[in-house]
């Protein structure tokens, strides 16, 4: 079992988040505070290994790699603070750990929207690993365009006093879905709540050619998947034949029928 209090004492954090506490009560307390940040950064560092085993594997033994980019995030104290006050949770971790489910987070960047699925279901296949929540905003997007697989995991984190489930959140999205999320976050952060309307009718724009672009890429990448070359057999028969020529039209159309 973990040692944590059942309550914290939240007010003395936040009224002193980065304080150098003297008494013996406040150092237990940014003891206990710490301790539960921690788990957060080694699930996190899990999800991170897990998807970092997969990528290697697909470089080293895979014609191609569906994982172009894995970063991610830990909340800082502050931040989890400020998020604690806002949302009014009750004293304790165990309140804490059910309405903050964002405190570890990891994005995984992938070229094409089949390779996000494909990630998703390798990753959230795993023995250990258990799907909490999913939000599709591929299949779904928020009203002002953004498009992300978001995904609520829980993986057990093992401590020296035994094991603990933690969550972590994943977010997976193509490269063109992250462009337009990273350009839209910049710009909320510079206006704040007054975005203007022509920025935001630009972005729902943008989202929209995010979303060809994506279709347009999965396309041409599925047709270089299916296409290929002839078969050996098939061009000794065309190259033997000798008042037979084919046409270079023809020769595609063959190429496309190859699975």
């Amino acid at each position: 079992m973990d040692p944590t209090p059942a309550r914290i004492d939240l007010g003395r954090l936040m009224e002193q988040p980065t304080a150098d506490f003297q008494s013996e009560d406040s150092q237990q307390l940014r003891h206990d505070f710490t301790r539960f940040m921690m788990r957060y950064k080694f699930g996190m560092e899990e999800i991170v290994t897990k998807l970092s085993i997969l990528r290697d594997e697909f470089a080293h033994l895979h014609d191609t790699n569906p994982i172009e980019n894995v970063s991610s995030r830990l909340k800082n104290p502050d931040s989890v603070l400020e998020k604690i006050g806002r949302k009014g949770c009750e004293p304790t971790f165990e309140s804490i750990a059910e309405k903050i489910t964002d405190i570890a987070g990891v994005r995984v960047t992938c070229s094409f929207v089949s390779d996000v699925y494909h990630v998703f279901d390798l990753l959230t296949g795993q023995s250990d690993v258990h799907i909490v929540e999913i939000r599709d905003y591929i299949t779904n997007p928020k009203p002002n365009g953004y498009r992300s697989l978001h995904a609520l995991i829980e993986v057990p984190v093992f401590m020296s006093d035994g094991e603990v489930p933690v969550l972590v959140e994943v977010q997976m999205r193509t490269i063109a879905m992250d462009f337009w999320a990273s350009l839209e976050h910049k710009i909320h952060y510079k206006y704040r709540q007054d975005v203007p309307e022509a920025l935001l009718t630009g972005l729902r724009e943008a989202a929209d050619t995010a979303r060809e672009l994506d279709a347009t890429m999965e396309r041409l990448h599925t047709e270089v998947k299916t296409s290929g070359e002839l078969p050996v057999e098939l061009q000794r028969k065309l190259r033997g034949t000798a008042d037979v020529v084919p046409d270079e039209d023809f020769v595609e159309r063959l190429k496309r029928l190859q699975p």
